[in-house]
This record gives structure tokens, sequence and C-alpha cells, in this order.
């Protein structure tokens, strides 16, 4: 018989994080569009928006900085 590695916990440990990770992102997708409305997080200064070819390109070199910046302070709160 082969066996995996993983004891019976760990597995129910990490079905948690997968869960909670899809339920996570789904509410995100939901939220995002709405939230984008009233928060302009794509137009900050530093965020760089260029037409090439006839497509539209952008760069949010500020908004990233920010919300990376936001998630680590949040997770250093929890």
């Amino acid at each position: 018989m082969i066996k995996c590695g993983f004891a019976g916990n760990a597995q129910v440990d990490m079905l948690k994080w997968i869960l909670t990770l899809v339920v996570a992102i789904f509410l995100l997708g939901i939220i995002a569009p709405h939230l984008a409305r009233f928060v302009r997080l794509g137009q900050l200064p530093g965020d760089i928006a260029f037409r090439f070819r006839g497509r539209t390109y952008y760069l949010p070199f500020t908004t990233t900085l920010l919300l990376s910046g936001l998630l680590i302070l949040i997770s250093r709160l929890l």
C-alpha cells in the first residue's frame, strides 16, 4: 500500500485553506468592479497608460505598491 505522507489532519487543514482562497477570490471578483467606481486606484500619479498599435496598455506601478503595502500592514496586524 502506498502512503501519501500527509497526516489526516494536515489534509483537512490544506482543504480548508484552499476553500478559503476560492471563496476569497470569488468574493473579490464580485466586489472589485463595484469598489473600482468609488476608489480610482488605476489613476494614481505614477500609473502609466499608453496606446500602442491601437491597444491601450496599463502599468499601475503606484497602485501595486500601495496595495502591496496595505496587504503587508494587514498581515502584520493579524
